[in-house]
């Protein structure tokens, strides 16, 4: 039995233990390294990335989704990830996972628990450690790739890893950025047919929590989202169907004057330009997440 962040009971399936394996790769050009996990398996174009860390976040010896991860900042610039349906009321207890390839080249590739006695080893310094958040009461660990958009017992596990979460303020965690999560949830569950490509991320501005009087883990300024799903309901509600078929989120990552502010992808962009190591072509979707239409040309600017 296992509780979930409200306080309610679950049984959980006994099972063998599953190794959770997260490969840092040179890219994700294949399926084994989580091309899937992808719009068009074409990660966003245009992050200066010469010092970050590609992720193919794995577990059961299957491809989960991708993190792009800083080790000097020691969170994701961001977690992409393909929506699953889901209740969205399942959530239980998993063990915390590291990532020992960010420590060492020839590392096995397998996601392992934190083991007790690990305060000195050495991943310490290319990652976060269970430690930097022990005493930090203002702040939660924020999933950029949130257990409640997957659906199986091994996708929910494959999220609870420190290399997919960041220092969100409590107040933001658990108040707007969780209802932003939670209507997405159910936007594309009730409206979006095909495979929705989801990635999440954040910009930090140098504040950072400390530990031993060491800098430790940056704190994002923002966290920011977006979604594109380009099979969806042609006939939903005029308000739904404008947020297809892509569709973005921006927030402050604060006690205060943290509200969710939805927005079109490009205009998402333009402010990422501007508050993130990218280049001018950013493009987080391949081709804009364009959808075929249905429509003749003449009536696709109609509706």
């Amino acid at each position: 039995m296992c509780r979930d962040r409200w306080g309610r009971t679950h049984q959980l399936p006994i099972t063998r233990h599953e190794p959770m394996r997260a490969t840092v790769v040179q890219d994700f050009n294949h399926v084994e390294r989580c091309k899937d996990s992808l719009y068009m398996g074409t990660p966003p174009r245009g992050i200066v990335d010469t010092n970050l860390k590609k992720i193919c976040q794995r577990y059961a010896d299957k491809p989960r989704y991708v993190t792009l991860y800083d080790p000097h900042k020691r969170i994701p610039v961001y977690s992409a990830y393909t929506f699953k349906k889901t209740e969205g009321d399942r959530r239980v207890d998993y063990p915390w996972m590291y990532e020992p390839q960010l420590a060492e080249v020839d590392g096995n590739g397998n996601m392992l628990p934190f083991p007790t006695g690990y305060l000195h080893m050495k991943f310490e310094d290319s990652q976060a450690v269970l430690d930097d958040y022990s005493d930090v009461v203002l702040y939660e660990r924020g999933h950029l790739n949130p257990d409640q958009h997957q659906s199986t017992p091994h996708d929910r596990a494959a999220t609870y890893t420190l290399t997919n979460v960041v220092p969100e303020i409590r107040e933001f965690n658990i108040g707007p950025w969780r209802e932003y999560e939670e209507r997405i949830r159910v936007r594309l569950n009730n409206f979006c047919r095909g495979t929705a490509y989801i990635v999440t991320g954040v910009t930090t501005r140098g504040n950072m929590i400390r530990r031993n009087n060491q800098d430790r883990v940056a704190i994002p300024e923002d966290v920011w989202s977006a979604y594109c799903c380009t099979d969806y309901d042609r006939n939903a509600p005029h308000d739904v169907r404008i947020r297809f078929p892509s569709h973005a989120a921006l927030a402050k990552n604060a006690k205060e004057g943290n509200s969710v502010h939805e927005m079109p992808v490009q205009e998402l962009e333009i402010f990422l330009k501007n508050n993130m190591d990218v280049d001018q072509n950013l493009q987080l979707f391949y081709d804009n997440c364009i959808s075929p239409s249905p429509l003749p040309l003449y009536l696709q600017h109609t509706i």
